[in-house]
């Protein structure tokens, strides 16, 4: 499965959906020039989004609808414009209504930009 996601924000930044399964997903998105920050690299935001994004579709691969509860982000070490950041989020564990979920963002060659924790919450139809 490779595409555009169904998210209406990473599809205004270029994120594509490359592969979803069961509790795991994977994204990609493209560093632009208007996506860095006062020191010439990738904006956290753009990052954390990126992961974000992967987050919320592991999480939402089984149904029923699931939102983010909390999360986390280390920046380990930037990314500069041009760059394609892969983010693949693997389910840890779900509970109850709840989940954990682990993100890794890379670089093309492999070297982690940032690791990202997000917990999951079962709501009942659309979020409000």
């Amino acid at each position: 499965m490779s595409g555009h996601t169904e998210d209406a924000a990473c599809r205004s930044l270029g994120i594509t959906l490359e592969d979803l399964g069961p509790g795991r997903a994977r994204l990609r998105m493209r560093i632009t020039d208007d996506m860095v920050n006062l020191h010439g690299v990738a904006h956290g935001g753009y990052v954390f989004l990126l992961a974000d994004a992967a987050f919320a579709y592991a999480c939402n691969s089984r149904g029923p609808v699931t939102v983010a509860h909390s999360a986390q982000v280390t920046f380990v070490r930037p990314a500069a414009p041009g760059e394609d950041l892969l983010a693949e989020a693997e389910e840890r564990v779900r509970y109850g209504r709840h989940g954990v979920y682990d993100v890794t963002v890379r670089r093309p060659g492999g070297e982690v930009v940032a690791e990202f924790r997000g917990q999951s919450v079962a709501v009942s139809g659309r979020p409000s």
